[in-house]
């Protein structure tokens, strides 16, 4: 049985976009508010998941991540907004 992987975009206090992957966006978020997660955090707040693109496998969710980090801000921005914004964990 497979485990099903999401793509995630956590929103900074800052403005600062994060993009990451993970099997539960939940766990991981609390760990990057607590200081457990990526590096990223250690000089950032995360406010919020913006968004979530779930139903992936490892490989797919990892090609998915690597496409996201690619796209400008502006990009990041409309890719949230067209999925209706911040999600509430």
């Amino acid at each position: 049985m497979s485990v099903a992987w999401s793509v995630y975009i956590v929103l900074c206090q800052d403005g600062s976009l994060y993009t990451g992957i993970s099997t539960d966006v939940a766990r991981r978020f609390d760990e990057h508010r607590s200081g457990r997660g990526a590096k990223f955090f250690r000089s950032r707040i995360p406010l919020a998941v913006a968004y979530r693109e779930a139903g992936h496998d490892r490989a797919s969710a990892s090609r998915r991540e690597a496409e996201i980090k690619k796209l400008s801000k502006r990009r990041k921005l409309a890719l949230i907004e067209a999925a209706g914004g911040r999600e509430t964990l």
